[in-house]
């Protein structure tokens, strides 16, 4: 008696017929379709790399016979072991195919069909998962069915907006009292879960790290932008007035939102701040006589082990902003002056330079002077005096460059200031 041949699972048999119709096309070349079929082929490729996922995690949600064959830990280990996967990546799939197979069925079609994406669908899952159960198994299928239907128009990340709303869509009788619970319960876990950490490198710069809350983060990015996209004032916005901000664009982002994070700690007000240790917040410098007279000194920030060693050219540039205690040291390191702290330029002084100058004094500069750092004329280490006479206002760059040996500043017969590196 002949044996039965064993029938062939339609799942083997489509994947058979999808290898052998890529293997047809393998050498086929896209440059010769018009434009109007390579854009088809592409939404089309899209909407087949969806229906290709949706079955994949339709496999993986019942293949925990297979990790338990060869032991492994569960269907995500043996996926990230087997395909070089990445365990989180993996880990995240293996989540998602559990609740496409149980409790979200209408995402599950809308993948299957190639209606929604894997990661629409991930910000599907994650929104319904976050309701709470309280709102009832009906509000929550309504929101899943809406949300299913705004895939076909919405990106990922503007899924996760309408998610975070959609109890008003579908349940507005029980949305104002759900959302006050959940926005309470995101502010505590952000509090909880913000962090600051500062660890110096050794290389004249610190790594700081940092976790915040959307608020604080949001309101930083807007202080920093302020520095890094500064506007001439109404009225005063010209063509040549962006073009002297060109310049700016060549420098990476990061590094222009590090600088205008040094620049936003330097315009804090030492006199608003917290007292620390029985006084407002002061930096004393600590600076050698004769590395003083020569301008060639390095000073360090008194604070305990953790000294931070500034050129004499950075410590003349923070002296102009800072509540500053000169420390003279001798030979031997020992006290030979300890100056009183002072505020060099008041608030009213700076007023008066900002109605004198309107904006950045260096030549050709626009920036505008609410933006601006008040800086000596005549070096603080040489005596220069605070007084409006011997302030100009220079935007951080040119701050910088002031305090920069490798540059020279000659104050022009207006008042401006031109740099020129020394030669």
């Amino acid at each position: 008696m002949t044996a039965l041949p064993v029938p062939r699972h339609p799942i083997l048999g489509c994947l058979a017929d999808i290898g052998r119709a890529l293997d047809d096309v393998a050498g086929a070349q896209p440059l010769y379709l018009s434009t109007a079929e390579k854009a088809a082929a592409l939404r089309e490729l899209a909407v087949l790399e969806a229906r290709m996922a949706g079955l994949r995690l339709r496999v993986m949600a019942a293949a925990g016979d297979v990790a338990e064959a060869e032991g492994a830990r569960d269907v995500a280990a043996w996926w990230s072991h087997h395909t070089l996967a990445e365990p989180e990546t993996a880990r995240a799939d293996a989540r998602l195919a559990a609740s496409l197979d149980g409790p979200r069925p209408q995402v599950a079609q809308a993948l299957a069909a190639g209606r929604c994406s894997v990661a629409q669908a991930q910000v599907i899952v994650r929104c319904l998962d976050e309701l709470p159960d309280r709102v009832g198994a009906d509000v929550v299928e309504r929101a899943e069915a809406t949300l299913v239907g705004y895939a076909e128009h919405f990106r990922p990340i503007q899924l996760r907006r309408l998610g975070r709303h959609i109890l008003e869509v579908v349940a507005p009788e029980v949305a104002e009292a759900e959302e006050a619970r959940r926005w309470a319960s995101e502010e505590r876990h952000a509090r909880e879960k913000t962090r600051i950490s500062l660890r110096t490198l050794g290389d004249g710069t610190s790594r700081l790290t940092g976790r915040l809350p959307d608020a604080a983060a949001s309101r930083l990015k807007t202080y920093l932008e302020a520095f890094t996209s500064p506007r001439v004032s109404a009225g005063s916005t010209t063509a040549s007035a962006q073009r002297s901000l060109a310049p700016v664009d060549r420098v990476p982002y990061p590094r222009r939102l590090g600088q205008a994070f040094c620049a936003l700690l330097e315009h804090l007000d030492p006199a608003t701040l917290p007292h620390h240790g029985g006084d407002a917040t002061t930096v004393i410098v600590t600076v050698g006589l004769d590395q003083l007279r020569a301008e060639l000194a390095t000073a360090g920030i008194l604070g305990g082990a953790d000294e931070t060693v500034l050129s004499a050219g950075e410590l003349r540039r923070l002296a102009c902003n800072a509540h500053v205690i000169p420390a003279v040291l001798g030979g031997k390191s020992e006290v030979l002056d300890l100056g009183r702290a002072q505020r060099l330029f008041s608030a009213a002084q700076r007023r008066a330079m900002r109605l004198r100058d309107q904006e950045c004094r260096a030549e050709g500069c626009r920036v505008p002077a609410t933006w601006c750092e008040a800086h000596h004329v005549r070096p603080w280490a040489r005596g220069g005096r605070t007084d409006v006479a011997d302030g100009v206002l220079l935007c951080s760059h040119h701050h910088h460059r002031a305090h920069d040996d490798r540059y020279a500043a000659d104050r022009l017969p207006n008042g401006d200031v031109r740099f020129r590196r020394r030669t």
